[in-house]
């Protein structure tokens, strides 16, 4: 009986909750459980009774508070863009900037294989450090030999010093030789004056005792006669004939001695003659002396090459340590132990990390308020919140000019393409900043970099 009055009682319950359904249901909504009506529109002649319409005072406030919203946007959007106008304005600004600095490509001076590599890529060095070391031996053996040569030289110049210092002496022996021949010249001179002198005298004295001689004679001739007659005495006769024979004596004496004096003379001219010999002779061997002395010139001028060898070899020898000229850092290092360095050959690059700059690509209209020592914010993209300072340095010259404005500039005439450009595009031209106390390691060589020229106010 259960199972029976089980269907009946469900569909009675379900006839009620359709006639409620329909009930509460709106007139002109469809009916849920009816598809066909469930895909007629609704009828715009019955209202809504879900939707509520806004009244004309609602409709009013709506509208002012939305003008007011848009009249709000609207201003602070022209706000905003008159204050970026007057930032960019004041305030030249770019992102067109990459990071700069100062970069040599390290290269050996002399030619070897590598014994010694110091440093690793990217390492940071300072000035002075070690970085490769080429092998010194061939060139120390080059010094060693440089300097053997200048010793040797030294050694010839000392010995022929002392050469030329006996050439000298013996030159002077010479001249002091002709000197003293010239005078025993003067004194043979003298001792021929002095025995022509004594010629003279002798020559006179001769004269006189056979002037004497002859008086006497003369006078014992007169006189021998009277003694016949007695007119004088036997005396004085003997006295005439002693004193005659005396002159004659002194007569002879006074040959004699002319004799003498005059084969003195000769013996003077004699020597005087020898003298002026030795004087010739003296006189040329003082000048073979003279010209036999050698000079250090030849020597000499060979120091200057010896020293600049030394010089050479010393400064290849040196050379074979490479060390950095500034604090760098070590790139592009491919380098090892056993290579073979050539003179000039670029092995490694060394950034210079002393200085940093910031080269920055400014609109030619920007330029006249960018002035050399300006202040400048440079924010790096690596680090966007990172506040750097920096100084204008200077601004450049001249670029490329662009070929499609200007036409290309080669010899004979321009060539102008005929072309109108409707929009012209401001040339860029690249503002050198340079960094104020960089950190070591936040900077790399073409980092991209955002600038503010802050003029000249204080940071």
């Amino acid at each position: 009986m259960a199972e029976d009055n089980a269907p009946h009682g469900n569909a009675d319950a379900t006839d009620t909750t359709d006639r409620n359904e329909s009930q509460k249901r709106a007139p002109g909504q469809p009916d849920a459980r009816d598809p066909a009506k469930q895909n007629e529109p609704p009828d715009p002649s019955q209202p809504d009774k879900g939707t509520r319409r806004p009244t004309p005072e609602q409709r009013g406030r709506q509208t002012v508070s939305g003008r007011i919203i848009s009249g709000i946007i609207i201003a602070a959007t022209i706000l905003v863009v008159a204050i970026v106008i007057s930032e960019t304005g004041h305030y030249p600004r770019t992102d067109d900037a990459e990071v700069f600095a100062n970069y040599i490509g390290m290269a050996p001076i002399v030619n070897g294989p590598i014994t010694a590599v110091n440093v690793h890529d990217n390492q940071q060095v300072h000035a002075g450090e070690v970085l490769f070391q080429v092998d010194p031996r061939p060139y120390r053996y080059a010094l060693e030999r440089a300097k053997s040569d200048q010793l040797a030289l030294e050694g010839q110049i000392t010995d022929e010093a002392r050469r030329i210092h006996a050439q000298e002496n013996a030159a002077v022996a010479a001249q002091a030789a002709a000197r003293t021949s010239e005078a025993n010249v003067g004194r043979a001179t003298s001792g021929v004056d002095e025995a022509a002198a004594d010629v003279g005298n002798a020559q006179a004295g001769l004269d006189r005792a056979r002037a004497e001689y002859t008086y006497s004679l003369n006078n014992l001739h007169r006189v021998e006669p009277l003694l016949a007659r007695q007119f004088v005495t036997v005396d004085q006769v003997d006295q005439l004939r002693t004193g005659t024979a005396a002159k004659e004596l002194a007569v002879k004496q006074a040959e004699s001695q002319l004799s003498l004096t005059q084969a003195r003379l000769q013996s003077s001219y004699a020597a005087l003659t020898a003298s002026k010999s030795t004087v010739s002779q003296s006189q040329a061997q003082g000048r073979q002396q003279q010209s036999a002395i050698t000079t250090l010139s030849p020597f000499t001028a060979q120091r200057g090459s010896r020293a600049s060898a030394v010089e050479n070899a010393q400064y290849n020898y040196d050379n074979c340590t490479i060390r950095a000229p500034f604090d760098a850092r070590v790139t592009n290092l491919t380098l090892s132990e056993g290579a073979f360095a050539h003179a000039g050959e670029q092995v490694f690059t060394l950034i210079d990390t002393r200085v940093w700059w910031v080269v920055a690509n400014f609109r030619e209209t920007q330029l006249h308020r960018i002035l050399p020592g300006m202040h400048v914010d440079v924010y790096l993209m690596s680090n966007p919140n990172r506040l750097y300072r920096g100084i204008v340095d200077s601004a450049s010259f001249g670029v490329t000019p662009d070929a499609s404005t200007v036409g290309r500039i080669a010899q004979g005439l321009p060539d102008v393409q005929r072309t109108l450009s409707w929009v012209h595009l401001a040339s860029r031209y690249p503002v050198r900043i340079r960094v104020i106390d960089p950190e070591p390691n936040a900077f790399r060589i073409s980092e991209s970099a955002v600038v503010v020229v802050r003029g000249w106010d204080p940071w």
